[in-house]
């Protein structure tokens, strides 16, 4: 990435979307570096489809996603892919991980494919140092998202884009993987936009947005 201070991490302009009915409409928003966006709405209104566009993962109807001076949805499918290798790390509410693998190994993959070494003090913060041996199957709902979250920061992304990061945690545990992120983002100049219905989460952000009548409404904003 070749981006300068004063450019953001990610520039989204006049995004607009539609299934069968219009979900959202000229969605404008910027990501800075070391800066966090909340992103809440009611169940259905397009909180997740509007993260797979800003992720890459789905093309939007209408607008453009800029990342490092350039739409990514114009650019060839290896520079698209390298993208998503190395720079954005995506949280998914489902954990995607290696259920014939163990803890330890599914971390392994990250670090290999990223040439990354595992943070072991990321796996204490994250208090799932101590299950590292043991199969996937055996590991809580809880132990499941930390462990992907962990393995998403192993990859060292620029920005992380996280669908309901918290969902299978408690408040406190939730509380506590929420400060790894943010950490994560101030010490490495990265960025996160993340989706929940949690709106304590969501106010810890810089920003807050919520997705309503196919708008994106500010709630609140911090600048540096």
């Amino acid at each position: 990435m070749n981006q300068n201070e004063n450019t953001p991490l990610l520039d989204i302009r006049d995004v607009s979307h539609n299934f069968d009915y219009p979900l959202f409409q000229d969605i404008n928003l910027t990501l800075d570096k070391q800066q966090s966006i909340a992103i809440i709405g009611i169940s259905g209104s397009g909180k997740s489809t509007l993260l797979n566009i800003f992720c890459s993962l789905l093309a939007p109807e209408h607008g453009e996603v800029i990342y490092d001076g350039q739409n990514i949805f114009n650019i060839s499918k290896k520079e698209l892919l390298n993208i998503r290798r190395n720079d954005f790390g995506i949280i998914f509410q489902a954990h995607y991980l290696f259920r014939g693998f163990d803890a330890n190994e599914n971390l392994e993959i990250a670090s290999l494919l990223t040439n990354n070494n595992v943070d072991t003090m990321l796996l204490e913060k994250l208090k799932i140092d101590h299950v590292m041996t043991q199969a996937i199957g055996e590991l809580s709902g809880g132990q499941q998202q930390r462990l992907s979250i962990a393995r998403v920061l192993t990859k060292k992304p620029t920005i992380i884009f996280a669908d309901e990061p918290t969902g299978n945690l408690d408040k406190e545990t939730a509380s506590e993987v929420m400060d790894v992120l943010f950490d994560y983002t101030k010490l490495n100049n990265a960025g996160m936009i993340l989706v929940t219905h949690e709106d304590d989460i969501a106010y810890k952000c810089d920003k807050v947005y919520k997705l309503n009548n196919n708008k994106l409404e500010q709630l609140k904003w911090i600048y540096y």
